[in-house]
């Protein structure tokens, strides 16, 4: 019998940094640094040395760069999946947005979800502990943040995704909702609606305080009086929306526009207007905010701001690395606008304030 034939191709010698620093005429210190993202590297060193690198095929190992720079090169995110929508709304887009982000520079990617506060503190601490991730981004953030004081604590990076009570040292990302709120106030002022409402966000959550105070200030910008009545208590989900806009519609001077915090609160403001016989958009005009795809297909769609959430993923995922490289965190905060998804849910009051009352009590008696 002959001898067995071998039909493998010869594996490829990898390309060491030894290489690519030898094609630059460049030290091997300067080439791992510049690949590494040291401040100390000029720009131009940088985008040389990476491209070079790419161009080679240069591809490090990752268990050697982290004994070497003591960086994974990993970004985490804990959900926590206690809160009454999970992040559903965002999710799918805000990961694409930070894999693709954290993939262009060579990062990955490590998530993890909690149930509870408590799980979530863990999770965060074990993640440190083992050595996982290299910083971590934190979405929807409160005004008082024990996963801010968690990682102060153990020197961990982090950057928000919102603003916090006290951003001191922080990096964040945030979308303005409070100006999209007073931007909601001030397009039905100038349709001719001066009794408005507002549904409130979650409690405690960051959000939801920037938008009552956007909500009140577009109040005072457009000369209108802010009524304690018009303002519900938190509502999150269509159900406690629809009690928010049972309780505003049976107001003696009820609203006849409704701004609310969040869109699933404004899909029960459908079901409350239902209820009584009016239609949104014309005896009652909601705007709310969130941009969720429910809101296309309710009668009449639901005008809304929306926010690019794939964009924020991005943008979260590059000052985090910036920030794991060593800038300021005080030199990382953004902020950016919402898109208004002009719909079906508001135009010019039909009905003043007291008409409005006289065909909900009708509608009660019936």
């Amino acid at each position: 019998m002959g001898g067995q034939i071998n039909n493998l191709a010869p594996r490829q010698r990898r390309v060491t940094i030894s290489d690519v620093s030898e094609a630059l005429g460049l030290t091997k210190g300067t080439v791992s640094r510049a690949l590494n993202g040291y401040p100390d590297i000029s720009e131009t060193t940088r985008l040389k040395v990476a491209r070079t690198a790419e161009r080679m095929g240069y591809r490090p190992l990752a268990h050697a760069q982290a004994i070497r720079t003591g960086r994974v090169r990993s970004v985490g995110l804990v959900f926590q999946f206690y809160e009454h929508d999970g992040h559903r709304p965002f999710l799918a887009d805000f990961l694409t947005g930070i894999s693709g982000a954290a993939s262009a520079e060579g990062w990955t990617l490590t998530l993890a979800t909690a149930s509870s506060q408590d799980e979530m503190l863990a999770t965060l601490d074990r993640l440190v502990d083992e050595r996982k991730v290299d910083g971590f981004i934190l979405p929807r953030t409160y005004r008082d943040d024990p996963r801010i004081e968690t990682l102060r604590r153990a020197g961990v990076p982090f950057v928000l995704f919102g603003r916090t009570g006290d951003d001191t040292g922080c990096a964040w990302f945030d979308i303005a909702g409070e100006a999209a709120m007073a931007n909601a106030v001030a397009r039905l002022a100038a349709l001719g609606h001066t009794r408005i409402g507002f549904v409130q966000g979650g409690e405690g959550a960051n959000y939801a305080h920037l938008r009552l105070d956007g909500y009140i200030a577009g109040m005072q910008a457009a000369g209108l009086a802010i009524d304690d009545d018009l303002i519900a208590p938190p509502s999150l989900n269509p159900i406690e929306g629809c009690d928010a806009g049972r309780r505003l519609l049976s107001l003696t001077e009820p609203p006849t526009a409704i701004v609310c915090a969040v869109d699933q609160a404004a899909l029960g403001l459908y079901d409350a207007a239902r209820e009584r016989g009016l239609a949104i958009g014309r005896e009652v005009s909601v705007i709310s905010y969130d941009g969720i795809p429910e809101g296309r297909f309710v009668d009449p769609p639901l005008s809304t701001f929306a926010v690019d959430n794939r964009a924020a993923g991005e943008r979260l995922t590059q000052m985090l690395i910036e920030r794991v490289r060593g800038t300021d965190p005080h030199a990382l905060r953004d902020l950016a606008d919402a898109s208004f998804l002009d719909r079906g849910s508001h135009g010019p009051p039909v009905l003043s304030s007291a008409q409005l009352a006289r065909r909900v009590r009708a509608s009660s008696i019936m």
